[in-house]
């Protein structure tokens, strides 16, 4: 008798994997149950799929029907605002490899971008010196209990981001950012905010992933362009730029995106702005 012949022998005369009785084979069935019944159901049983219950019909979809069915794939994220085209602009910051974004721009984009990000579940921490401006943000997200924390420069504790909770920090530490302690990682994106291009810009800009660049004054665009190999109608277009609107830049990718405020935002932030 072969290895498999004696496992099937075991498993049909009621013994477990190690020869003991399985719970399948000690069931008792009521006397009044018919041979031919009773058989049935102890087949059932011992395979695993217990008593029958109710029929239903099978859900069919033909093939025909299928091109109807359309998946949002490869969309998630938090929605930034809009494109030239109206659409929805998402950018996807929950990410198994480290996430670097860099921000040169103004306080109130950055603050829409941590309650978005918060809103999708991510937890969000916050490293300012200027607590006071965050202060209506933590209390609008609970005291801190409910996805958002502020803390000192320097003084932000190790996050332990996963895929169940990932993590945005938000740096908003002036011109002259620090290294950070907390760093990307797996799960958890970095966010810097630079209110004007500074001296430490181009070291921060060859690590981001992602730049985005709001209304700066000539000079300063004249000197991102050559970081980041801006065409030259962009770099003219950034001192023109409306309040709200930004040019994201990854790789050779470009997109003006214009963030346009929920009447929940409105009231918590008003309206948007690029001066502090």
């Amino acid at each position: 008798m072969t290895a498999m012949t004696a496992m099937t022998t075991r498993v049909a005369d009621g013994s477990g994997a190690h020869g003991a009785p399985g719970a399948a084979g000690g069931a008792q069935l009521p006397a009044s149950v018919p041979e031919p019944a009773a058989g049935r159901t102890r087949g059932l049983l011992r395979t695993g799929f217990g008593l029958l219950g109710p029929r239903h019909g099978r859900h069919t979809l033909s093939v025909d029907d299928l091109d109807t069915l359309t998946l949002p794939i490869g969309d998630d994220g938090v929605v930034i605002g809009v494109d030239a085209e109206g659409q929805p602009a998402v950018l996807g910051l929950n990410r198994p490899t480290p996430y670097d974004v860099v921000l040169i721009g103004g306080l109130w984009t950055a603050q829409v971008f941590a309650l978005r990000a918060a809103a999708t579940g991510a937890r969000v921490a916050v490293e300012t010196g200027r607590a006071q401006a965050w202060t209506q943000l933590v209390h609008a997200m609970g005291g801190g209990q409910n996805g958002l924390a502020v803390y000192d420069v320097g003084r932000v504790p190790p996050q332990g981001a996963s895929a169940g909770t990932p993590v945005l920090v938000v740096r908003d530490c002036g011109m002259r950012p620090p290294r950070g302690r907390v760093v990307s990682g797996p799960w958890q994106s970095v966010l810097t905010l630079l209110p004007y291009l500074s001296p430490v810009a181009p070291r921060l800009l060859r690590q981001a992933r992602l730049v985005g660049v709001q209304r700066i004054s000539p000079g300063e665009a004249g000197e991102l362009s050559r970081a980041i190999a801006l065409p030259r109608g962009d770099a003219d277009a950034l001192p023109t730029l409306a309040d709200g609107l930004t040019l994201w830049c990854a790789d050779r990718d470009r997109q003006y995106v214009m963030t346009q405020p929920t009447d929940a935002e409105i009231g918590l932030l008003g309206t948007p702005r690029r001066m502090d």
